[in-house]
């Protein structure tokens, strides 16, 4: 069975150009990255700072694309690359309808014909639902006329999910985890930050052994216990 060729898929329902955007040679090799944001918390009297995640970063995909219309001939009159690269540049321009950039789907490998269900683009590794965050263009051979006959296009997608996409694949505040109390944080910012709630600041006192919450040293590693749902509180009641 044939492989398609690879191909961006614009996904505004207002978009008027091209919904799609097909590369000439498939990518020899994709570079993915991903990152975490770390913050560093002093401890007096420790010998390297404590880590605690703050947040994750977006992955990005990188590849590039290889164009050339040398098969027409070089020669006076020879067709410009630039009749296929500049149709990709429009997935970094500014959509008048949104006022941003366009959401799209970069694909490559699925059998001809083939379209994406949603457990494949969900899945599947050959989908990535992204933003284009960047284009670079390399010209790297021209006719005797200067007209540019090869070029390689390096394009770095930045991966692209709706709030409850990311909300979703959150698990809810049911084990224990830990905290390291920060200068003048208070314990009903954290229950706030933690189950949605300051209300919720006697749980972790209690969980804690707390006399005085609001005489805590800075750099106290606190327990935060679970939320229990009020419905398992009165059942075991």
């Amino acid at each position: 069975m044939a492989l398609q060729k690879a191909y961006f898929e614009v996904l505004e329902t207002s978009w008027t150009g091209p919904k799609q955007f097909s590369v000439q040679f498939n990518p020899a090799e994709l570079t993915y990255s991903k990152a975490a944001q770390l913050a560093e918390i002093a401890i007096p009297g420790l010998d390297s700072p404590v880590l605690q995640f703050v947040r994750g970063t977006a992955e990005t995909l990188t590849a590039e694309l290889f164009f050339d219309t040398t098969d027409k001939g070089m020669a006076n009159g020879a067709t410009s690359v630039t009749t296929m690269t500049d149709q990709f540049y429009q997935l970094v321009k500014q959509n008048p309808d949104t006022h941003a950039i366009p959401r799209c789907r970069f694909s490559w490998g699925a059998p001809a014909g083939a379209g994406p269900s949603d457990a494949e683009v969900s899945n599947a590794p050959s989908w990535f639902t992204c933003v284009v965050e960047s284009i670079e263009r390399k010209f790297v051979l021209f006719s005797p006329e200067g007209v540019p006959l090869r070029a390689r296009l390096t394009v770095k997608m930045r991966e692209y999910k709706t709030v409850d996409q990311m909300v979703k694949a959150l698990h809810s505040a049911d084990h224990t985890k830990a905290h390291i109390l920060q200068k003048q944080e208070r314990l009903d910012k954290i229950s706030s930050d933690e189950y949605g709630s300051p209300a919720e600041w006697r749980l972790i006192a209690d969980a804690n052994a707390l006399d005085d919450p609001r005489r805590i040293p800075p750099g106290t590693i606190l327990k935060i216990p679970p939320m229990v749902p009020a419905s398992v509180t009165r059942s075991s009641s």
